[in-house]
């Protein structure tokens, strides 16, 4: 049984219904058809990333995903045909061997789920709100969940998998079995998102562009994503740090706009015709509770995707990680009886280079509250070289967008001919 029905939980579902004979995925919303922003997915109206990574286990997990995604109205192609900004300066555009997939969180979501759906073994139980958990009488074994709809039932489960998101109560379900609460780890970023969907009168300004993304940094806080989505539609969506937003009401949006260093998006945006009205999200923290540190666990459950680890949402890592961590589960359910802290010591080896990354981006900024051991500032010192050398040379872009996209671990930008060419270009 999987406690949430967004990406983490039905890719948990893909993999599970190669063993289970019956998977039921929970959520309190409606989803079969759903191609609209949820009310458990309150992100969900503003651009998502799928990571080269994450694209490529989705065409694993599902044959012939992405050319079913695009007969179906998302878009494709190579990821350094986007226009990138770091630190406000343009990088060059390469051919990374990387692909994307676009469009809307909803819509991407409905992809995988009406996929999911087609198994066969999978039962969507929608509209249920989960109260807790269910256990034998010493509490050492998750047995169900208890759901309310109009009245409270039980829903029995051989594997409970928390999958709810931000919002799990984990913690708080752990400590009224007797055990304990995990540590956590947390970077306060006040990050937030303000987003419009637009059509645009004539495609022909973007010269062929599908993407343009002025990314975050101490130099340039204020970033954007504006990207071409199905159907003719392209999404907008600008983000602030330390509790910078951009206005909702449609003139100081458009003057937000016109503070990012991207000079001519804000005379696109200024041409579009807006579909929706500006709409705002606001992420204060990241957070990782450190389920892999524990000394006892119950068996029969496990928690994973945002209810694991939850990133800054600028860095586009969730749905990715989530996919990884599927497949991390498929391997351990192949093997036998599944270890639920054998389980959380495994995704948290997926988790460490992802979280590593953000959280060093985030320590970055003066004013964000953390350690910063000599090892963080050294990464950041470097990776600021990296970017700049990127805006020079489409190679060193590559190599970048390969780490980002968590094809390639980090280790590899530091790899001697890269590292000496990035040192020659940026000094």
């Amino acid at each position: 049984m999987i406690l949430g029905g967004s990406m983490a939980g039905l890719l948990a579902a893909r993999v599970l219904a190669e063993t289970f004979t019956e998977v039921l995925v929970v959520d309190r919303d409606k989803l079969v058809g759903a191609v609209a922003p949820r009310r458990g997915v309150p992100q969900g109206a503003h651009v998502h990333g799928l990571l080269a990574r994450g694209h490529q286990i989705l065409d694993e997990l599902f044959d012939g995903f992405t050319d079913d995604a695009v007969a179906a109205g998302a878009l494709t192609g190579d990821l350094g045909e986007h226009r990138w900004f770091f630190a406000g300066h343009e990088a060059r555009k390469a051919v990374t061997g990387m692909r994307y997939l676009s469009a809307t969180r909803p819509v991407l979501e409905s992809f995988v789920r009406s996929r999911v759906a087609a198994l066969g073994n999978v039962t969507f139980v929608e509209r249920h709100d989960v109260v807790g958990l269910t256990s034998t009488a010493d509490r050492t074994r998750i047995t169900g969940a208890r759901v309310h709809a109009d009245t409270e039932t039980t829903l029995d489960g051989d594997l409970v998998v928390d999958a709810t998101g931000r919002g799990s109560r984990t913690p708080v379900w752990l400590a009224e079995l007797g055990y304990t609460r995990p540590a956590e780890e947390r970077i306060k970023i006040d990050f937030s998102y303000t987003t419009r969907l637009y059509r645009l009168p004539d495609e022909s300004v973007m010269d062929g562009v599908k993407s343009v993304n002025p990314l975050p940094s101490p130099a340039t806080p204020r970033s954007a994503f504006f990207s071409a989505m199905e159907h003719g539609k392209w999404v907008l969506s600008v983000g602030g740090v330390l509790g910078d937003r951009a206005p909702t009401d449609p003139d100081g949006f458009l003057e937000y706009v016109k503070t990012l260093p991207v000079p001519d998006l804000h005379r696109v945006i200024a041409e579009a015709e807006p579909l929706t009205e500006p709409v705002s999200f606001r992420f204060p923290a990241s957070v990782r509770p450190r389920y892999d540190t524990l000394t006892s666990f119950p068996d029969g459950f496990i928690v994973l995707g945002d209810a694991a680890c939850s990133f800054n949402p600028v860095y586009g890592q969730g749905m990715t990680v989530a996919a990884m961590e599927a497949l991390v589960l498929r391997e351990h359910v192949r093997r036998g009886p599944l270890e639920p802290l054998a389980f959380q010591r495994a995704i948290a080896e997926v988790i460490d280079a992802p979280w590593g990354t953000a959280a060093a981006g985030d320590l970055a900024y003066p004013e964000v509250v953390g350690n910063r051991p000599e090892e963080v500032l050294r990464m950041n010192d470097y990776m600021a070289k990296v970017m700049a050398a990127a805006c020079q040379d489409p190679d060193v872009l590559t190599a970048f967008m390969r780490v980002a996209g968590l094809v390639d671990p980090p280790s590899t930008l530091m790899e001697p001919d890269l590292r000496d060419r990035v040192l020659q270009l940026a000094g």
